[in-house]
């Protein structure tokens, strides 16, 4: 290998490596602002972890959060608006992130 493939390799390596770290991120994140939600629908703790998996499909339509934002402010309608949903989701991808750093 000439140092040129070697450097191409790690560009590789690091890109793949920053998208497996941003999905896991936003997988906690998702998680997160689920069972959040769940809490102020006075949900069960089945019925939240069954409310977190249609959260996650719901993020698998689209990429980033505005899938999972539009889901949840749907299903909280006047309990929440869709601004304070993206403030805590964002707060939640913050606590993920220094959750990972430990």
């Amino acid at each position: 290998m000439t140092t040129f493939d070697d450097r191409e390799a790690a560009f590789e390596s690091k890109f793949v490596h920053d998208a497996e770290t941003q999905f896991r991120l936003e997988a906690r994140a998702n998680k997160k602002i689920a069972l959040w939600a769940a809490d102020i629908m006075g949900k069960s703790a089945a019925d939240a972890l069954a409310y977190v998996a249609e959260v996650i499909r719901a993020d698998m339509q689209e990429s980033g959060a505005e899938d999972v934002i539009a889901k949840v402010a749907a299903d909280l309608g006047a309990r929440s608006t869709a601004a304070a949903i993206r403030e805590k989701y964002a707060a939640f991808l913050v606590e993920a992130q220094q959750e990972m750093m430990q």
